[in-house]
């Protein structure tokens, strides 16, 4: 078992002096550095930080790390959260019909390559009860239609709450969230079988493939309430030739959109992922 870390992850106006008092918070304090990254974005006149540190001969408690660093961060401006690597977190999977993405996360999980709990999955459909049951997870069909939508979010904000859910994560989900289900339950990680910002909305392969193009990918984003607008964390794509129909721009889809929203949920429940305005530093 690794020992036990601390991660805080930073965002506030650039100047100087700000990966020294950051080190010597931790130093002061009796910590050791186990990782620490930075990045300046001139733009948006920002320092954006990720550091971790083993809480083993760190000379704070837990509880008190928060109240005592925010001393250091109110004078900064600087906006801030602080995570253990001994919490896990708890991941509600929400599918429609397709299951190569809820399989391979399922997958990835009974491997250890996911450090979360994921006792739940929430689907619109019934037809994928049976590889819930076969890992062990409880599963709720929760039809939505355009009448029942907000009794149906309601329900599943219910649900969320009754199993301490962390994240959800859209693994083919085919429904929009209501700006109302988002401002009740954050953070949502969504994969969509697209490269963002082309091809947005429904039936990305069927117009890529009209369009002719030569690479196809995918997109794992946080969701906000723009469509498929959200803060990106992963991306990646695969070359098509003019011999691949649709269905082969699929198939060599769902690849990619596996493995893509795999690298983004594992990022994000490693504190790697860190959001600022509707753009991501990932510290990877």
């Amino acid at each position: 078992m690794a020992s036990p870390t601390a991660i805080l992850l930073v965002s506030c106006p650039d100047q100087k002096g700000l990966v020294a008092k950051l080190a010597n918070f931790i130093y002061a304090n009796g910590g050791n550095i186990l990782h620490a990254d930075q990045h300046r974005d001139p733009e948006a006149g920002l320092f954006l930080s990720r550091i971790e540190w083993e809480l083993e001969g760190f000379n704070l408690p837990r509880e008190i790390i928060g109240p005592a660093f925010q001393a250091i961060a109110q004078p900064l401006g600087a906006d801030w959260q602080l995570h253990f690597s001994a919490t896990v977190p708890r991941l509600s999977i929400w599918v429609s019909h397709q299951d190569h993405c809820l399989l391979d996360l399922l997958w990835r999980h009974r491997a250890g390559e996911l450090q979360a709990e994921m006792p739940l999955v929430i689907s619109n459909h019934n037809h994928l009860r049976p590889i819930a049951e076969q890992f062990g997870i409880d599963f709720h069909h929760l039809p939505v239609t355009k009448d029942n939508k907000p009794l149906q979010e309601a329900q599943q904000l219910q649900l969320l709450r009754d199993y301490r859910i962390d994240l959800v994560v859209l693994a083919k989900y085919m429904q929009v969230l209501s700006p109302q289900f988002l401002q009740e339950f954050s953070p949502v990680i969504n994969i969509h079988h697209s490269f963002l910002p082309a091809f947005m909305g429904a039936n990305p392969y069927q117009r890529a493939y009209q369009r002719g193009v030569k690479i196809i990918g995918a997109t794992a984003h946080y969701v906000t309430s723009d469509l498929d607008e959200g803060p990106i964390i992963e991306q990646d794509v695969v070359r098509i030739s003019h011999r691949d129909d649709v269905q082969e721009l699929i198939r060599k889809g769902k690849d990619v959109e596996r493995m893509v929203l795999a690298r983004a949920v594992r990022l994000h429940v490693q504190n790697r992922a860190l959001v600022y305005g509707n753009r991501t530093v990932v510290f990877a």
